[in-house]
């Protein structure tokens, strides 16, 4: 009987693993500094009012909770090549690892939402996109991201491990952990079905429709600086929606055995590592507003500092 499961974490990286640990180290810090200041900015710079900073300000409070669930157990994991982790430890990491996973989908599309209210229905936008909408669609998404996960961890802990202990993986997945158990997985793999509909390919057809709407808005707009001025409100988004979803789709779509696990690390990577240090960029250095906030902030804090 397993009581303890063994995550493996990259292999072969004896000779490189201080390389790894400081380059992870490097984008763990770097995704909480910028995380942490597009929640600052949006909560003390009183301009920063509109919809999308406030979903952005959420996406990024659930960028820091994906990164702080996988990222210094990873650390860990590199430095001592390998490390021990208890079932219900396990079943911890894989819970919080789920919430924030599901919770991206649902941010992301609610967010294309709020584009498509922008640029297709600009005169009505500010009184149906109002701030109690707003906190109802986030509220909504955090809460389906909470309840997700849930039948997932009731069916584990109630399911045998025996034989092997060994994730092949750098965080505790599910299946990885399905692989592992003796019990019938028939249940969760029905459940990992269901919970694919409202969670991935809903969001993905209906952020794909708000695209579609919102690039035929466009198309109609006569001028050329008025076509590029709308693109650019939802460009940043467009973007980190094909980083997210594209990782994704191709993680779940690439087997996890044999030759392909090394890539199947290396995708995981990508969208629970780098997504999340990338995406408070993509949206700092497409979106003029927040790069003028962070400017003057700046600015302030150097006047400051020279009349002390």
């Amino acid at each position: 009987m397993v009581r303890e499961f063994w995550i493996l974490g990259f292999e072969n990286t004896h000779n490189t693993k201080s390389i790894l640990f400081l380059l992870f180290l490097v984008s763990y810090v770097s995704t909480l500094s910028t995380n942490f200041t597009i929640i600052l900015l949006v909560i003390v710079c009183q301009h920063i009012n509109a919809p999308m900073y406030f979903f952005l300000s959420h996406l990024s409070f659930n960028d820091i909770l994906i990164s702080t669930t996988i990222v210094p157990e990873m650390l860990h994991i590199i430095l001592k090549e390998g490390s021990a982790i208890s079932l219900s430890g396990c079943f911890i990491q894989l819970y919080l690892f789920s919430v924030s996973g599901a919770n991206e989908c649902l941010l992301l599309t609610v967010m294309s939402y709020d584009r498509y209210l922008a640029i297709c229905n600009p005169l009505r936008y500010s009184t149906i996109m109002d701030l109690k909408l707003c906190i109802l669609l986030a509220s909504i998404s955090w809460a389906c991201g909470i309840a997700f996960a849930f039948p997932h961890i009731v069916l584990l802990q109630k399911m045998t491990f025996c034989g092997s202990n060994i994730i092949y993986h750098f965080y505790c997945d599910l299946l990885p952990l399905l692989r592992l158990s003796c019990s019938d997985t028939s249940a969760n793999e029905i459940v990992s079905v269901f919970n694919s509909i409202p969670f991935l390919f809903l969001p993905l057809i209906v952020i794909s429709g708000t695209y579609i709407n919102i690039i035929l808005a466009i198309l109609r707009i006569s001028t050329s600086a008025g076509r590029q001025k709308a693109f650019s409100t939802c460009s940043s988004h467009l973007i980190v929606v094909c980083v997210f979803y594209g990782t994704i789709m191709f993680n779940y779509l690439v087997p996890s055995e044999g030759q392909f696990l090394g890539l199947q690390k290396m995708i995981s990577v990508c969208y629970s590592i780098l997504t999340p240090m990338l995406n408070p960029l993509i949206y700092s250095l497409r979106n003029e507003e927040i790069k003028r906030t962070i400017m003057t902030f700046i600015f302030l804090k150097k006047q400051r500092k020279m009349y002390i």
